[in-house]
């Protein structure tokens, strides 16, 4: 009898108290060859997360015991792992404020469990660092981006970036002077035709700009009614090899 091994895409951590979409994902992610470990309550989330060192969280806001939005900005504080949220459909303040606590992407309810996966499957393959990038340091004054390791540094100091907000930022820096769409951004970093709230992007520049903020050049700029552009002349660009 021919045996079958699916390749191995990465562990995801399900965070949601309604069986059946736990068994849903469950379903179609082991399907696609990701290992699914489902929980219902947000008190034994942080535990679970220590205990099996998930590659993405997908994290419902309404929970029994710690809330969803607790629990995004407390799993930061650990790690930067990629932290998709699950929302109910229409509740846009929800949507803003977990993109404010950290969370990378959203889906609302109800949603198409292939869009899901598509989903993981993007956030992966944008925070796994392709061989080709190691070694790579992007800099401009004042700010260094080193690829290989996924670090961010604002006059020599490090400072955090969740998973989403180093690829934003990745990406605008490796284009100086190009002004980007939200659509653009949309497709590039978040890896797929995204058809909902565009302010994602928008929130993910407030951060990073409240995170640049120590040094006295404005990196990213609002080009009204386009969209974003990083202004740092390419001149003052330098990349290094090690």
């Amino acid at each position: 009898m021919e045996v079958i091994v699916l390749q191995h895409l990465g562990k995801v951590l399900v965070v949601d108290d309604d069986p059946n979409i736990l068994e849903l994902v469950k379903l179609y992610g082991e399907k696609e060859g990701f290992e699914i470990v489902g929980i219902s309550n947000g008190d034994l989330v942080l535990s679970a997360f220590t205990r099996e060192n998930p590659d993405v969280i997908i994290l419902d806001i309404m929970l029994p015991g710690k809330d969803g939005l607790t629990l995004c900005r407390h799993l930061r504080e650990i790690r930067m792992v990629p932290i998709i949220m699950l929302t109910a459909k229409g509740e846009e303040a929800d949507r803003v404020l977990g993109l404010e606590m950290g969370a990378d992407d959203y889906v609302s309810k109800p949603f198409s469990p292939r869009e899901l996966v598509a989903r993981i499957k993007a956030v992966l393959r944008r925070t796994k660092t392709p061989e080709i990038l190691t070694n790579w340091n992007l800099k401009y004054p004042g700010l260094t981006i080193m690829a290989d390791i996924r670090k961010v540094f604002v006059a020599d100091k490090e400072i955090e970036v969740t998973p989403k907000e180093f690829e934003l930022l990745l990406y605008l820096a490796q284009n100086p002077l190009r002004v980007f769409s939200r659509e653009n951004l949309l497709s590039a970093v978040w890896g797929y035709d995204y058809f909902g709230d565009q302010r994602t992007v928008d929130v993910h520049i407030r951060r990073l700009r409240k995170k640049l903020a120590p040094l006295n050049h404005e990196y990213l700029t609002t080009i009204w009614g386009v969209g974003y552009q990083f202004t740092a002349p390419s001149k003052e660009r330098e990349e290094t090899y090690e």
